[in-house]
């Protein structure tokens, strides 16, 4: 019975797999330490791994079938930029909600506004 050969990992693919678990590792952290500064490193690194992961894996994936290991690897990368994609939206509506209570916006003004009397003005509602 013949098993068929296991795939050969790239080298090159396991190099821009690994960069792309490296900044995911390194976001997290920042995400965690709440460190801003690291946080935007760590995310415009992730993205430029993430582009060369996928013009990688698109160009092996066109040479024949990428080894399993490594596509599972890429679907556990996957699923961790989805999550940390969802906590900084989580993050994000509440700080948004956090700012609206320390900073509400005048809803007077936006009802109110000078230009809204100048079209009610020039439309002849509001006569003197």
């Amino acid at each position: 019975m013949n098993t068929p050969a296991p795939f050969p990992a790239s080298p090159e693919l396991e190099t821009t797999l690994a960069a792309v678990e490296t900044q995911l590792a390194s976001l997290g952290e920042s995400l965690r330490a709440n460190d801003s500064v690291a946080i935007d490193h760590h995310a415009t690194e992730l993205h430029r791994a993430l582009a060369r992961a996928v013009d990688h894996f698109t160009h092996a994936a066109r040479s024949g079938p990428v080894p399993p290991p490594l596509r599972e690897r890429l679907k556990l990368a996957s699923g961790l930029v989805a999550s940390q994609r969802e906590s900084l939206a989580r993050a994000t509506a509440a700080l948004d909600r956090a700012i609206d209570v320390l900073m509400p916006r005048d809803r007077a003004a936006s009802v109110y506004s000078t230009a809204g009397a100048e079209r009610a003005m020039r439309s002849g509602v509001i006569q003197a």
